[in-house]
């Protein structure tokens, strides 16, 4: 799962980006307590004043959907014991933000992504990339000002 940390005040920087793994071979349950730990990890560091995630989007494969909404699901009960607000964006409503359309592709996003951030490269991890442009969605949902994480998978 990738996370974005975003700070906004008109022009966005970003703070910190990364991903949140645990072992292929590890059991569900093992693999929910670790994620819940490195996200708790990420929220005690960082102290976001949101949590804004993507709306779960079940397409073919139910299994995978399962598992991405049980990791979704630890994400949510860290950010509601601190008393986050979360927000959700549809993805659709993360490439219009971003790109302007849309169904754009990855690729557009990641290039709008580092465009927005002046940043040298595009974010070597599709998720982190993923998880930044859902920041940035936000800040221009919100034309607010703080900083947010932001997971994405």
């Amino acid at each position: 799962m990738g996370y974005g940390v975003i700070e906004s005040d008109g022009d966005s920087r970003l703070i910190d980006a990364g991903v949140l793994e645990s072992p292929a071979n590890a059991t569900m349950p093992e693999r929910l307590r670790m994620l819940y730990e490195q996200i708790c990890e990420q929220l005690d560091r960082h102290r976001p004043g949101v949590l804004a995630v993507e709306q779960l989007f079940f397409a073919r494969n139910v299994t995978t959907a399962i598992s991405v909404g049980q990791a979704r699901g630890v994400v949510l009960l860290a950010a509601a014991q601190r008393g986050l607000h979360v927000q959700e964006y549809s993805p659709s409503e993360v490439k219009h933000s971003i790109v302007g359309y849309g169904k754009a592709e990855k690729s557009q996003i990641q290039e709008m992504v580092r465009i927005i951030l002046d940043l040298d490269a595009i974010p070597a991890s599709d998720d982190a990339a993923d998880a930044i442009a859902i920041a940035i969605c936000h800040a221009h949902h919100t034309s607010g000002y703080g900083s947010y994480l932001n997971t994405g998978r």
